[in-house]
């Protein structure tokens, strides 16, 4: 059993996630590593939130406002990163140049500038393991659409549909935020925000976009600023993609990509549709346990609902009749990004987290998304 020691730089609602993923660490069997969360930086460091992080986590030794004291410390071997978008490039390179570990979050940069500056730091240091989170596709669901996809289950590729839709912004009387903002989320808006979500199945898989039309709402386009004025909203809230994608074999397919904050109906759905010319999937986080499946046999077509339970990538604690959710598709994550840094290798390449290449293509896709809108026009990614 191998010891690694995490270091959380943001103290927000997803290194909250993380750090009860690590908590409840000995819900997973067999994965041959555990955590232990050594310590904790943000920029603003509220009483009560460190007080909460020292109660659940007392192996934690250091508490700074300076990632890069953490990222120094000897006390830490890997750095998970959740911070707003303008601060990817400067602090994920800070802690690759510390030679620390890094898991960090989507976009890995602002832009795709950003994004290049990353990677030129993660090329410096091939010693060290660098992934981007994104958690749905470790659904059990997903991972059994994995492994038919790759068995060749679906024969060849008609047509992919994937999605992120919640309703977070729904409600014109939200304060705003760093999300809502162009100087801190940058010019992708929603994209940048939701987009890996909906790109991870489809990138892994081997299937890349050769192009697309993009159509992009800025619906909300100003929010209370909680001071009792009103500030301007400044990015897109939802978009809707539509590439041409091509498989490994050359063969070629439309791919509609949909991200959306303001969705009437939704409150946190991802999704993903594959159809094929010998089978066809589709799954929403909607129906957590549903995946429903269609094979063509001749005679009458039907889909057929599956109900899969709780089987993800590592083996849990719970039995596969019981219900799996977005926490455990976190611990999932987790151990995903952690067993692949002490073995030195995924547990197969449906149970890895995304890799800096794929986060590469994403930002070609998007800042080709933002020329389609700009110009009304199809542009090559």
């Amino acid at each position: 059993m191998k010891t690694i020691r995490l270091g959380l730089v943001g103290t927000g609602l997803m290194g909250r996630e993380i750090a009860s993923a690590v908590a409840r660490w000995c819900h997973l069997e067999d994965t041959g590593v555990r955590p232990v969360i050594t310590a904790l930086c943000g920029r603003t460091l509220p009483p009560a939130r460190v007080a909460w992080f020292r109660e659940h986590f007392p192996s934690i030794h250091l508490v700074t406002a300076d990632h890069r004291e953490l990222a120094a410390s000897a006390d830490v071997d890997a750095v998970y990163c959740a911070v707003p978008h303008h601060l990817h490039a400067g602090m994920y390179t800070d802690v690759l140049r510390a030679g620390k570990h890094l898991l960090g979050e989507k976009p890995f940069g602002i832009d795709q500038a950003a994004n290049t500056a990353i990677l030129a730091a993660i090329r410096e240091r091939p010693d060290l393991l660098v992934r981007c989170s994104s958690e749905f596709p470790f659904f059990p669901a997903v991972q059994r659409i994995f492994a038919l996809a790759e068995s060749g289950a679906f024969g060849r590729v008609i047509e992919v549909n994937t999605g992120f839709l919640h309703s977070s912004d729904l409600d014109p009387a939200k304060p705003i935020n760093w999300k809502r903002t162009r100087a801190a989320n940058g010019d992708y808006g929603v994209m940048g925000d939701l987009g890996m979500h909906v790109c991870h199945v489809p990138f892994r898989l081997g299937w890349k976009p050769r192009n697309v039309r993009a159509v992009l709402s800025n619906i909300v386009t100003e929010r209370p600023d909680g001071k009792g004025g009103r500030a301007p909203c400044d990015t897109w809230d939802n978009a809707t993609l539509l590439c041409e994608a091509e498989d490994r074999e050359g063969g070629r397919f439309p791919w509609t990509l949909r991200t959306q904050r303001i969705a009437p109906g939704q409150k946190n759905t991802w999704y993903v549709e594959i159809a094929g010319t010998k089978a066809s999937a589709r799954f929403s986080t909607k129906n957590p346990k549903r995946l429903e499946l269609l094979t063509y046999a001749g005679g009458e077509q039907a889909w057929q609902e599956i109900d899969v339970g709780y089987a993800g990538a590592f083996k849990a604690v719970s039995g596969e009749i019981f219900e799996f959710g977005f926490t455990d598709a976190m611990q999932q994550m987790t151990a995903a990004y952690l067993h692949e840094l002490a073995h030195g290798r995924p547990l197969r390449p449906s149970a890895g987290c995304v890799t800096p290449e794929e986060t590469a293509l994403s930002h070609r896709l998007f800042t080709a998304a933002l020329r389609s809108q700009e110009l009304g026009t199809m542009e090559q990614v």
